[in-house]
């Protein structure tokens, strides 16, 4: 009995979030090893199907940078990478677009598996455009991204179908581009004004202390955040993510989360309880008042 009293509270402590959510959009970034693991990508979806169940309008931006990499070794191709960017020239561009497209409807056809609605777009689909990055060396077909058609997207949303987004774009000479998908999910969480910029990824959060689970920050404003990359508390793969965090709130998105996919139910504990289980970063206003 205690375990079902137990169940039904923590429905209870759901509740005033899923008011304050409802209509809402969150975008969600999905990649990296996660994203290969079966068990942890169903667990993922099921959260994310959940989230639209109760009124919330998902936008689930995903990777593929090792389905890709692993792709370009069986054919004998080296994965070339400048600053953690994918060097992206023809033949690496054919091998991306494939497996991409290939995710992408992989991911669509596992949310309908859920019971989810939702569809599938392709962001080299003159839905993200792009030119090209520029860079201290040739990058080949990687893209900045300069304009995002908001229009389309909403279509879907208002629809309530959970839309699956891959990180492609193109260029106004219709040449598609490969782009970053936390460069992708920032823009996007930016144009839709999203409540929410959610990064799933293998780690718990924003650690002070790599290897010392105990030392998670559950919270950072974007100053804190900036100070500990100046003093590489904030380093290598992280970088990257807390500055699309931080670009996403500089552009109105209300808050953002990295949250260790790896832990079943990651983004409904995160979303739904007062605690939350990764690192928020937000802007100094959304602090609490001291009383």
């Amino acid at each position: 009995m205690e375990n079902f009293i137990q169940k039904a509270n923590v429905l209870i402590e759901a509740i005033p979030y899923i008011q304050a959510f409802r209509r809402k959009i969150f975008v969600i970034k999905y990649g990296g090893s996660i994203l290969e693991d079966a068990l942890i990508r169903r667990h993922v979806l099921e959260d994310i199907v959940f989230l639209s169940f109760v009124g919330i309008r998902i936008i689930l931006v995903h990777g593929g940078g090792p389905h890709i990499s692993s792709r370009l070794k069986e054919k004998g191709m080296k994965a070339e990478f400048h600053e953690g960017i994918r060097v992206t020239d023809r033949p690496t561009l054919n091998i991306v677009l494939k497996e991409l497209d290939h995710l992408n409807e992989e991911i669509v056809a596992e949310i309908k598996t859920q019971h989810g609605d939702v569809t599938g777009l392709k962001g080299y689909e003159n839905l993200i455009h792009v030119e090209k990055k520029k860079a201290d060396r040739d990058l080949g077909f990687v893209g900045s991204i300069t304009a995002v058609d908001r229009q389309a997207i909403e279509q879907h949303l208002k629809k309530e179908l959970i839309t699956v987004i891959s990180p492609m774009g193109i260029s106004a000479e219709k040449q598609p581009h490969n782009i970053n998908a936390d460069e992708v999910a920032s823009a996007l969480a930016v144009s839709l004004k999203a409540e929410k910029l959610v990064l799933l990824t293998n780690v718990q959060g924003v650690l002070r202390h790599p290897d010392d689970p105990n030392s998670l920050f559950s919270s950072l404003t974007v100053e804190q955040t900036k100070s500990f990359i100046g003093s590489a508390v904030i380093q290598s793969g992280m970088i990257p993510k807390v500055k699309s965090c931080i670009d996403a709130l500089q552009g109105g998105v209300h808050k953002t989360h990295i949250i260790d996919a790896r832990i079943r139910h990651a983004l409904l504990l995160e979303i739904f309880t007062d605690r939350g289980i990764g690192t928020q970063i937000i802007n100094e206003e959304e602090l609490p008042k001291p009383s």
